[in-house]
């Protein structure tokens, strides 16, 4: 069974007709061409395939679509504005804190709805945020200084 849907990604409405199994991660992936959200685990325990449903991260491995009809879905793509990256995309360029860059995605955005919920957080608030993330090439040092940098890009006072 198919269902018509319309999803508004990265600020862009689409109209499909997508089998209603199909989780969100699979819809962005093969019926959208956004590859960049990245399938890990598919059992909602890496993180690897958050994307961002009305500002708030989201396993899109769990999420049914039909579920998202009025809602805003923000992928990786949809960071960067006017060919400029997203401030936690250029520090995370900057500092290297992506190695195999299989998870980055999913980071970046959990990060992206922590700085618009806190501004300026604390290390320990960073590493709480991204507890759901796992990452199996760094320390994540170089994250949380990548999120820390950003926050005091983006204006956040310390």
């Amino acid at each position: 069974m198919k269902a018509r849907l319309s999803l508004t990604v990265n600020g862009e409405t689409h109209d499909i007709l997508v089998p209603v199994h199909k989780t969100l991660l699979e819809v962005l992936r093969e019926d959208l061409g956004l590859t960049g959200t990245k399938h890990g685990c598919e059992l909602g325990e890496c993180g690897t395939c958050t994307v961002l449903v009305n500002g708030e991260p989201v396993l899109s491995c769990l999420a049914l679509p039909a579920d998202l009809a009025d809602a805003e879905i923000t992928t990786v793509e949809g960071m960067a504005e006017g060919g400029r990256l997203h401030p936690l995309q250029q520090a995370f360029a900057e500092l290297g804190a992506a190695q195999c860059g299989y998870c980055t995605p999913g980071i970046l955005l959990t990060a992206q709805a922590l700085l618009a919920d806190r501004p300026s957080p604390t290390r320990q608030e960073v590493k709480e945020a991204l507890a759901g993330n796992l990452c199996r090439c760094t320390g994540y040092t170089k994250i949380l200084d990548a999120v820390e940098l950003a926050a005091l890009r983006m204006g956040a006072p310390r």
